[in-house]
């Protein structure tokens, strides 16, 4: 046998001997880099290798909170791909994406932190980062479940959402440059507990450290019933029937807000004669009272209250006015009945142009500021001089 064939032969075997440990290999790292992630630990059950296409699968990935008393995992992941995105690197740049497969988080709301699992106080990028080197641009969640528990405290509330797809796209700006919301993002599920659905589509700039976007939002069909500890809790009332709509619209730029909500019922009933339950002579006047109010802003043809309140500020606040809510109510009850579908009144373009100009009235009054200052620095001075 030549030499050259017992090197190629060699080379072979080495590879092969290769490609069967490195899924090992990188099974250990993966759980190396799970095991410690502070407040929280992770584990992988095994890891297939695709070279051909770089990429690798995790499969049975489960992250839970180290202490406390919440038994059910904060992330389980059956399985997730983790790729280079090829048609990116046709263009120049190396990035990533990855796709996970029917995965389910557990949130936990509550003042005991034995009690809470948010994930809150942990550097999940730097967790990903470790897991994938390169940038992620695009993220896929296909058939995911998330479990919010004590979402409201107060009667205690949990909501459930399943059949969970999200897409975001071009994260890292690699298609469209220079566009000012590259990113589109889209997610829908249904709400069993609730019997809506969530319908989300977005378009972002997720580079920036507070990232700018503009959304449409719905959640469709609620059913009132199911609303009804919230509403005795903070209401004094119960529903009978009734479905619930809320439409929102909202852009963010530099911090400034704008938008609004929408909410529109439907088929709404409060008040009943006669209740299983043993209600107490204040609850009966109160739910009179409140369905005499649904009777009076009710738009009679379309069976539907509704308003739409506007949203204006900051992230960090949030303004609207009591006249312009009422005002829509009264417009939806006497004038015109709300559609069930977005105004298209938010645009980017429109939050950019209050920005620019809050900005502009800014250094105008800090230019003011600067002359009376001097101003008043030369009236000194003068003030000195003839005192000498």
């Amino acid at each position: 046998m030549r030499k050259s064939v017992k090197i190629i032969l060699g080379i072979v075997v080495l590879l092969v001997i290769i490609r069967l440990i490195l899924p090992y290999v990188v099974l250990r790292y993966v759980n190396k880099v799970l095991a410690d992630m502070g407040e929280y630990t992770g584990h992988v059950e095994d890891i297939d290798l695709a070279l051909y296409r770089g990429a690798y699968q995790i499969k049975e990935m489960n992250i839970r909170k180290v202490k406390g008393k919440i038994k059910e995992p904060f992330i389980l992941i059956p399985r997730m791909d983790l790729s280079v995105q090829w048609k990116s690197l046709f263009k120049g740049k190396l990035v990533a994406e990855v796709e996970a497969y029917s995965p389910e988080i557990n949130f936990a709301f509550s003042s005991d932190e034995n009690a809470s699992q948010t994930g809150a106080d942990n550097d999940w990028t730097q967790v990903i980062k470790d897991l994938l080197p390169i940038q992620i641009n695009r993220f896929a969640i296909y058939d995911g479940k998330i479990d919010l528990t004590s979402v409201v405290s107060q009667p205690k509330t949990d909501l459930s959402m399943t059949n969970f797809n999200l897409q975001i796209e071009n994260i890292r700006n690699v298609e469209e440059e220079g566009k000012k919301l590259p990113s589109p993002v889209r997610a829908r599920g249904t709400l069993p507990g609730y019997g809506g659905n969530l319908v989300f589509d977005a378009d972002m700039m997720l580079l920036k450290q507070i990232p700018d976007f503009r959304y449409k939002m719905s959640l469709n069909d609620l059913q009132l019933v199911q609303l009804n500890d919230v509403a005795r809790q903070y209401g004094n009332v119960d529903f009978e029937q009734g479905t619930l709509t809320l439409l929102s619209e909202m852009t963010l730029f530099d911090g400034k807000i704008n938008g609004y909500l929408k909410p529109l019922t439907k088929d709404m009933k409060i008040f009943k004669w006669k209740e299983e339950d043993n209600r107490s002579v204040g609850k009966f006047f109160t739910e009179l009272l409140a369905e005499a109010g649904n009777l009076l802003l009710q738009n009679h043809p379309k069976d539907q209250v509704a308003t739409r309140i506007p949203l204006q500020g900051t992230i960090d606040n949030i303004e609207t006015s009591f006249w312009p809510i009422l005002i829509n109510v009264l417009r939806n009850a006497y004038v015109e009945a709300f559609r069930v579908e977005f105004d298209n009144t938010t645009s980017i373009g429109n939050t950019i142009k209050a920005v620019r100009e809050e900005r502009k009235e800014k250094r105008q009054e800090r230019r003011e500021q600067r002359k009376e200052e001097r101003q008043q620095k030369r009236e000194e001075r003068k003030k000195e001089k003839e005192k000498n």
